[in-house]
């Protein structure tokens, strides 16, 4: 090759790169200005709702109390989160309302609500907003001026939103709602002789010989169901063992027919391996909607999900394995007369056990996340309690509770799998 022509190949060759240098960043810049224009990123602040931002926020870790009246009845009814498992016996009331003929609900720092025929709200630095609900409407009475941003009213409702409460009126109920912080009713619900009593009680009370009692109130505690939903973790725990580890029982034999050191018809290897493409090519939930046609909804449902798409996963894992396997050790034991099962078990499987051991128990660990949603769709495990709190709207404290515990079970998860790696892989029971 000439200096002449290897001048003009180097100078071709500069060019080139030159030309995909400027090009790959235009494609990447191209795309981006698509992402703009087509999810319509420039109109996401006037689509994004502060208010509801801050309610969603504040429901993880607070409660709503409410304090209606009846207006027709003159029935007066207060209930933590407004569930009849929640609500005070008749008689008694949290120690912010007075009860009497007339109702006082103080919401602190100066907020007084009054519940009777006529209902009146004492706003700090506003006035008093008086209303007398009844058949032609609510009636209501507001200081001079225009009403504040706070309030919005019409003919049959009023509703009143600040930094204390909120309070609505109609022509039909008054109700008062007042969070406070804190998860109510998670230890022990109203109607147990246990409710309000502090660590140093209840450790009285489990001295005394009541320590059953204590945990049954506990564990069967209406409002936050402790029992079913530590029931429902285990449900979610079992999907995601049963789908894993039933993987690998089935993928492993499977591996020997794809391998190509252990399966010399081609015809039957390019079938294992397409078997494998096809089971780990479909999402696991897609599988799961498949399954949950063909066979209901249950927690075994979401475990065959599992099991499908980690057969081909692993399949295609411990075959690629075994393609790699060290011959010498497998042509050692054949020397001594071993049979081809013996071979397999004392040649083979030693070499790929560090690998199937710690791709099993990383999968058991991702699995344990995936079975969450898996069965909110099969209607099983701790995925099913979250769909139906997140469907309420309201129950965003428990939202709250059951993501803490999916969040522990995976750290405990990590924890056991690492643990298992080490002890099983490298024999090192300590980690060090």
């Amino acid at each position: 090759m000439t200096a002449a022509t290897l001048h003009a190949a180097t100078i071709t060759q500069f060019s080139r790169k030159k030309r995909i240098t400027i090009a790959v960043p235009l494609i990447i810049i191209a795309y981006f200005a698509y992402i703009f224009v087509s999810f319509d990123v420039a109109g996401l602040g006037d689509r994004i709702n502060l208010n509801n931002a801050r309610t969603l926020v504040s429901d993880t870790y607070s409660y709503k109390t409410h304090v209606a009246r009846d207006n027709r009845t003159d029935t007066l009814t207060i209930a933590i989160e407004g569930e009849r498992k929640g609500t005070y016996p008749k008689g008694s009331a949290p120690d912010w309302v007075t009860l009497g003929d007339t109702t006082l609900v103080d919401l602190g720092h100066g907020h007084l609500i009054t519940l009777g025929p006529q209902v009146s709200y004492d706003i700090p630095d506003y006035g008093i907003v008086t209303a007398r609900p009844g058949t032609n409407g609510v009636n209501a009475e507001f200081p001079s001026g225009d009403l504040p941003d706070f309030i919005s009213a019409s003919k049959n409702r009023v509703m009143i939103n600040t930094d204390a409460g909120r309070f609505t009126i109609t022509r039909s109920r008054a109700e008062v709602f007042k969070y406070s912080y804190g998860w109510e009713l998670f230890f022990f619900t109203l109607d147990s002789p246990y409710y309000g009593m502090g660590p140093s009680a209840l450790l009285s009370h489990a001295l005394d010989g009541e320590f059953g009692a204590i945990w049954q109130g506990f564990w069967t505690n209406k409002m936050w169901r402790h029992g079913d939903v530590f029931w429902a973790l285990f449900e979610t725990l079992l999907m995601a063992f049963l789908g894993t580890f039933g993987a690998a029982i089935i993928a492993l034999p499977l591996a020997f027919l794809a391998a190509r050191n252990f399966s010399p018809l081609g015809a039957l290897r390019f079938t294992a391996r397409r078997v494998f493409d096809f089971l780990r090519g479909v999402d696991g939930l897609i599988w799961t909607i498949v399954l949950s046609r063909a066979f209901g909804p249950g927690p075994l449902t979401g475990a065959l999900a599992i099991l499908l798409t980690d057969t081909g996963s692993f399949g295609k894992m411990f075959s690629e394995a075994l393609e790699n396997v060290d011959e010498k050790q497998i042509e050692g034991i054949t020397s001594t007369g071993a049979k081809p099962l013996q071979r397999y078990r004392f040649g083979v499987i030693p070499q790929i056990m560090p690998v199937l051991l710690s791709q099993v128990l990383y999968y058991f660990e991702s699995n344990t996340r995936s079975a969450t949603i898996i069965g909110a769709i099969t209607g099983g495990g701790i995925g099913l309690l979250l769909t139906q709190a997140i469907a309420t709207q309201k129950d965003w404290e428990e939202v709250t509770y059951y993501i803490v515990l999916i969040i522990l079970l995976v750290m405990a998860m990590d924890t056991l799998s690492g643990w298992l790696r080490r002890k099983l892989i490298t024999g090192d029971e300590g980690g060090h």
